[in-house]
């Protein structure tokens, strides 16, 4: 009998520890999955899209939210640190401030959800949340925009020019990267490869002549690519009806088909994805989405961004077009997640973010002498000169 007091006693003071809300959501049944009706693309030389309707699983709703919450409180942070001065140069976030990507996250994490780990994707600059979601940790990009040794290029490459396993930056010339794109498309068709490479620019980079060159030859070898124009409305400060003959950038290839998604709904991008990269691995050739979303901030950090647009034009797209609070209220009120349990996923979150924050500070710059480290990925060392030929640095792989 004592025994089985003392059992009962262990027992009931492992609940007493936990948190209530914990305790309130362990014990409630949420529903595995949910369907959802998602906004018809617009097409461009196909005869059908992308589904109307999609299935979310309370596993993946789950971890949808906690990356685009990563995602957007990760730039919020690099926001603040950059007004501090600790990141200093370029800084281009996913909302728009340091190039950042706030009101973005549903492209970067809803591409990543419907492709593989082994297919690729190349983009601009503003590459802070497609690092992340190709596999990097918070503490990686934040140490790089610091410039720290433990950053993800080892302090040397900054905001933009950030690098993880099959993805190739972060590249600071405007539209230069999408050549690239079909280059490395072109390889995973010379390599017999059933992959497909997803290749981004924005809205301001689709005037660009040398993407239309990509579209060329990307059409004429039939390369598995996906051209993905990310069009937030605004190129730096100029709207695109003033910087466009023709914005419906989906049509932009002509002979290559398009389709035109809603940018803000990460359900719409993933559906929408998977269409595009089945389309590509059956040998069809490239594909062009516009996903068609919305930049809270300026530009960059020296944008206010308000001088081209009204504050009631922000404020409203905000209170309707959140992805993350479309994300949440559609597994709230589908019985997927509770209120309680996606704020317990916001405190986990900020304090990732925070130790990242601490560890981008703390950790040590690199040392001059590895300046010349990493120029090729497999040499024996060599010497480099430096500013002047008198100054040698010893290059590493």
């Amino acid at each position: 009998m004592r025994k089985m007091l003392a059992a009962v006693s262990r027992v009931l003071s492992g609940v007493a520890q936990k948190p209530a809300s914990r305790v309130l959501v362990a014990s409630r049944n949420f529903a595995n999955d949910a369907t959802f009706e998602i906004k018809k693309c617009d097409l461009h030389r196909l005869e059908e899209g992308p589904p109307v309707t999609t299935v979310l699983t309370r596993e993946d709703g789950l971890k949808y939210y906690r990356m685009m919450q990563t995602v957007r409180r990760m730039e919020l942070k690099a926001d603040q640190l950059y007004k501090q001065k600790i990141i200093r140069g370029f800084c281009h976030l996913c909302d728009g401030q340091l190039l950042l990507l706030l009101m973005q996250e549903a492209c970067c994490v809803g591409l990543e959800a419907g492709i593989n780990p082994t297919d690729h994707l190349i983009t601009a600059y503003r590459a802070h949340g497609f690092t992340f979601t190709r596999g990097l940790s918070v503490r990686e990009i934040l140490a790089e925009l610091t410039g720290r040794r433990g950053g993800c290029a080892k302090g040397k490459g900054g905001s933009m020019h950030m690098y993880a396993k099959n993805f190739y930056g972060g590249n600071g010339i405007v539209g230069a990267q999408v050549p690239l794109g079909a280059g490395i498309a072109l390889a995973c068709k010379y390599n017999g490869k059933d992959e497909v490479c997803l290749t981004l620019y924005g809205d301001g980079a689709a005037n660009q002549g040398q993407i239309f060159e990509a579209y060329n030859m990307a059409a004429l070898w039939k390369l598995p690519c996906i051209f993905i124009c990310e069009n937030n409305r605004y190129g730096m400060g100029t709207s695109v009806e003033r910087a466009a003959a023709s914005t419906d950038y989906y049509k932009r290839g002509d002979f290559i088909p398009g389709l035109r998604v809603d940018g803000m709904d990460i359900l719409c991008v993933r559906e929408a994805t998977r269409f595009a990269a089945a389309y590509c691995r059956s040998g069809k050739g490239p594909i062009l989405m516009e996903l068609q979303t919305y930049r809270y901030h300026g530009h960059s950090m020296s944008d206010p961004g308000v001088s081209y647009r009204t504050r009631e034009e922000i404020q409203e797209v905000r209170s309707k077009s959140d992805p993350i609070m479309l994300l949440k209220d559609r597994m709230v009120n589908s019985n997927l997640a509770s209120v309680e349990e996606l704020k317990e996923i916001d405190v986990e979150v900020r304090k990732e973010i925070e130790d990242a924050a601490q560890f981008a500070t703390a950790d040590p710059e690199p040392p001059l002498e590895e300046l010349g480290y990493h120029i090729y990925s497999s040499d024996p060392p060599f010497e480099v000169r430096g500013a002047n030929q008198w100054i040698k640095f010893k290059s590493i792989s």
